[in-house]
């Protein structure tokens, strides 16, 4: 189950374009830590190897929600941090994302999302993502590859491909 709700985090999270071109990490293999704020479960430690397309698709930029699904509001750039305020739609009613990104996009980060929404337990979800560049990618690693934390490997690109591949005649 666990494993379900993080391959809809991923494959859901794609980043708007104009996110992806601010908020860029380095070419290579992260590191990446999500934490829920006030939740039983522990923070969730993957590897995620990239380049510019799948730093795109594995950007968790609106926390839980489609960013497809979302306007961008109030966008603030200071030396420190970038903060975009969210506008979405989740099943019909109104939802928001606050995001804030500190750090170095080349070496660490930290990137905080709060969400509000009727569809949220308790109404509001605060998610961290701390993220550390490890140096290139292995050998045997490709863009899009994801590294779980037992060890298992999935690739957001054939994730991707295979939810918009039409399914096969019966």
């Amino acid at each position: 189950m666990r494993l379900i709700l993080l391959i809809s985090i991923l494959v859901s999270s794609v980043a708007p374009a104009g996110a992806a071109e601010e908020l860029s990490r380095k070419p290579g293999l992260w590191e990446v830590k999500t934490s829920i704020e006030n939740s039983n479960a522990p923070a969730r430690v993957v590897q995620q190897c990239i380049d510019p397309t799948t730093d795109v698709l594995l950007q968790s930029v609106a926390g839980p929600f489609n960013p497809a699904a979302c306007e961008r509001g109030d966008e603030q750039h200071a030396a420190d941090a970038t903060t975009i305020d969210f506008k979405c739609t989740v099943a019909g009613k109104p939802s928001t994302a606050h995001t804030v990104v500190s750090g170095n996009l080349d070496s660490a980060y930290t990137m905080t999302v709060t969400a509000q929404s009727d569809s949220i337990p308790k109404g509001k979800m605060v998610m961290t993502m701390d993220g550390k560049w490890l140096g290139p990618c292995a050998a045997d690693q490709r863009p899009g590859d994801v590294i779980l934390s037992n060890g298992a490997k999935i690739n957001i690109l054939e994730i991707q491909k295979r939810s918009l591949s039409p399914a096969p005649p019966r």
